[in-house]
C-alpha cells in the first residue's frame, strides 16, 4: 500500500469505561505491553511495529450482549485467539478478570467477556 510508509502503526480501537484496566487485561492475557496510558486512552502493543489495541474511554459505555439480543447493544467486533490448551487458557483468562459466557458455539471455542464486557474467543485448533 503506497499510503503506508515503513514504521507506521496499525491496530484496532475498542471502547471501555476504564481504558487502563482493559489495556492491562489484554497485555497480561497476550503477553504484550501497555505502551501508552492516559485517562482517555491506553495502548497495548505486541511490538514497536504493532499490532496495537487502543482502548478508548467511552462515556455512557454499554457492554455488548452475547449472544445478540434484539434491542440490546450488539457486539460490533470481537477478538479470536488461538490457544494450545483450551481449559488452561480459559482458567488463565478468568484469573485475569474475564468471565465465561453462558452460551458456547462449539466444543473447541470458548466465548469469554473481558473486564469491560466485550466478548472474545479462545479457539483450540489442533490442525
Amino acid at each position: 500500500m503506497k499510503s503506508r510508509a515503513a514504521g507506521m502503526w496499525w491496530g484496532t480501537a475498542i471502547e471501555a469505561p476504564n481504558p487502563g484496566l482493559l489495556a492491562r487485561f489484554y497485555a497480561e492475557l497476550l503477553g504484550w505491553q501497555v505502551v501508552h496510558e492516559e485517562p482517555s486512552a491506553a495502548i497495548v502493543a505486541a511490538s514497536a511495529q504493532g499490532p496495537f489495541f487502543v482502548c478508548q474511554k467511552a462515556e455512557g459505555y454499554r457492554a455488548p450482549t452475547w449472544p445478540p439480543v434484539e434491542g440490546e447493544q450488539r457486539p460490533m467486533i470481537h477478538f479470536d485467539f488461538q490457544v494450545g490448551d483450551l481449559a488452561e487458557a480459559v482458567d488463565e483468562a478468568v484469573a485475569l478478570g474475564a468471565t465465561v459466557a453462558g452460551s458456547q458455539p462449539r466444543e473447541n471455542v470458548r466465548v469469554l467477556f473481558d473486564p469491560a464486557g466485550h466478548p472474545f474467543c479462545l479457539v483450540f485448533d489442533a490442525g
